[in-house]
């Protein structure tokens, strides 16, 4: 097994545990999580919409990942959600905003804003490596083939 593919799989099992377990902390403390939403600075369609978006979203990314013939929409998927939420924690840890509650669940939620803007960094950087080798291997294949 080459360096690339288990890079490739440790992305996938990172994003797959992200994604199920972010959906799922929304999801078993959904009252909460529908409450924070309503304090973001959103416009007021966009904020009930995103409460019940967002879940089935990041389970979907999840799933998509998991089957070869699905990894590339996965991992585009993935690097779009975590760029959106790295932007949006950005623009609170760099005062665009004055305080905004924390929407996330579980132990990300315990996280403060710079731990969180790091953890998400990091992240979007391994969804950007993880796009790249995936959309390596399909452009080989399709070489290939």
């Amino acid at each position: 097994m080459s360096v690339k593919l288990i890079i490739k799989h440790v992305i996938i099992f990172a994003f797959v545990l992200l994604w199920i377990y972010a959906a799922s902390s929304k999801l078993i403390d959904f009252n909460r999580f529908r409450g924070q939403m309503q304090l973001q600075i959103l416009p007021v369609f966009f904020k009930d919409s995103l409460v019940y978006i967002l879940p089935p979203l990041e389970v979907i990314a999840a799933l998509l990942l998991l089957f070869d013939l699905t990894q590339l929409i996965g991992i585009t998927l993935s690097l779009a959600l975590i760029l959106a939420f790295t932007i949006y924690i950005g623009l609170v840890v760099f005062r665009f905003f004055d305080h905004i509650p924390c929407s996330c669940g579980g132990i990300l939620s315990n996280m403060g804003w710079d731990a969180h803007f790091i953890f998400n960094l990091i992240f979007s950087l391994l969804a950007a490596l993880g796009f790249y080798i995936i959309y390596g291997e399909r452009r080989e294949k399709a070489k290939i083939g």
